[in-house]
């Protein structure tokens, strides 16, 4: 989730979105990590988009903070879009990161998904403002694979874990670490559709307010 805001003077339309991390894998050094992946991979493609027939350069402006003693009450009780809530742990019951709603503010990331440059931080947060999986999960062909194509996606051989593996088979299915954020990605938001105020801010996602436990194994 976000705040948009439109900055007429220099044709930039920036995205602002907090990200408030809390569990006990979280950290400072990691909140900060975490929000400097998200802002380089979308940043990465300096995209454009055309609002009322003016062309604004897209920049996303992430910030990363440690919240150690977040309750309940302050996500639930959070009116601000710009803020984002995610629990952070070694372990989690579906064993990978996820968001509480497509479009939402809210989430559990499981800490070996952020480590070893995976692109998992960045493909929730494209959740968050409202992006889906695609359809088409075979684009072997196509070239790089936007930042939205999940684990299990079958691409050409260099974009797989292993190079040599057989399609679909171990090794053989899409590595995370070789997605990216295209142009089509940021298209997808559909940013010249949001309802901006008066103070040119429009809110992206929505509100979804999910306090998580700590997820325990067995």
């Amino acid at each position: 989730m976000g705040e948009a805001e439109l900055l007429p003077g220099s044709r930039q339309l920036i995205i602002h979105s907090d990200f408030f991390l809390y569990g006990d894998a979280a950290n400072e050094l990691l909140s900060t990590q975490i929000a400097n992946d998200i802002a380089d991979h979308w940043n990465e493609p300096h995209a454009k988009v055309q609002v009322k027939k003016v062309w604004y350069e897209v920049w996303f402006n992430i910030t990363g903070k440690w919240q150690q003693y977040l309750t309940p009450q302050m996500v639930y009780e959070n009116t601000n879009p710009r803020n984002n809530y995610f629990r952070v742990e070694e372990f989690s019951e579906l064993d990978i990161s996820f968001v509480d709603a497509i479009g939402s503010n809210t989430g559990y990331f499981k800490l070996d998904n952020l480590l070893n440059n995976s692109t998992t931080a960045a493909h929730e947060y494209g959740h968050t403002l409202g992006l889906v999986h695609p359809y088409n999960l075979d684009i072997r062909g196509t070239g790089t694979p936007a930042i939205m194509y999940p684990r299990g996606t079958i691409v050409d051989p260099h974009f797989q874990y292993d190079p040599a593996a057989a399609p679909a088979s171990k090794g053989g299915t899409l590595n995370p670490f070789y997605r990216k954020v295209l142009q089509k990605d940021v298209d997808d938001l559909r940013l010249h559709k949001l309802s901006f105020n008066i103070n040119n801010c429009a809110v992206v996602g929505e509100f979804s307010s999910v306090w998580h436990d700590k997820h325990v194994g067995v």
